[in-house]
């Protein structure tokens, strides 16, 4: 697959990277119209709303095979699940959560995951001090069980929270039992083969960029 582009497989193209990151927002604006009870929308409201260009929105669309209607617009309900549909999330997404430091503490207990279409079911620690804990729902369980209980909660979707050093070996491992889709917050550059997607948040790169921002702003 090339860099930089996603499948999606209910449309059985490729979508750029750049717009599948633009279907989020135009998603979650379309929940925030939901929740004021708004049943129709224009393309300028809903890029005003998440923040892009009309001209961006309406060609991000039409690669779903969606124009709404001229002059009418789109329907709230319809979109939103015309972009769920596209993204996968009409599927059950359940989520393995490895470290139960104070992220993926904090991650396990974020209420917009369920929301959103993805079910945190299990969390698994290497610390004895910590195995046997329970965080909100959940009782963190032993790394050394990783395999055993994947196939138990039937999950297909980790995070990595864990230091760098244990993270390509972990990675390795939830590979090896099956997972192929695969977040890591670990500040380490993971290789997995093909097949599998990862992603990477590195939250220290993200304020280095912002720093940089910051500064030519402040000049």
């Amino acid at each position: 697959m090339t860099v930089g582009q996603t499948a999606t497989g209910s449309l059985g193209r490729i979508l750029p990277e750049a717009t599948l990151a633009r279907l989020t927002q135009y998603l979650r604006a379309l929940n925030t119209m939901q929740g004021r009870g708004e049943a129709r929308t224009s393309s300028g409201v809903l890029a005003t709303e998440a923040g892009v260009n009309p001209a961006i929105l309406r060609k991000d669309l039409s690669l779903l095979g969606s124009y709404g209607t001229r002059g009418v617009g789109y329907v709230v309900t319809e979109l939103a699940e015309h972009i769920s549909k596209a993204m996968g999330l009409l599927r059950q997404w359940r989520v393995a959560i490895i470290g139960a430091g104070n992220l993926g503490r904090a991650l396990s207990g974020y209420g917009g995951f369920r929301s959103r279409g993805f079910e945190i079911v299990a969390l698994l620690d290497s610390s004895p001090e910590v195995i046997g804990s329970t965080v909100g729902d959940l009782k963190v369980q032993p790394i050394l069980d990783l395999d055993e209980i994947l196939k138990a909660t039937s999950a297909n979707m980790a995070v990595l929270s864990v230091p760098g050093a244990a993270a390509q070996e972990l990675c390795d491992k939830l590979v090896e039992s099956g997972v192929r889709s695969i977040l890591s917050f670990a500040p380490v550059v993971l290789q997995v083969p093909p097949g599998v997607n990862l992603r990477k948040v590195d939250l220290a790169t993200e304020l280095q960029i912002l720093a940089y921002h910051a500064q030519n702003l402040d000049s």
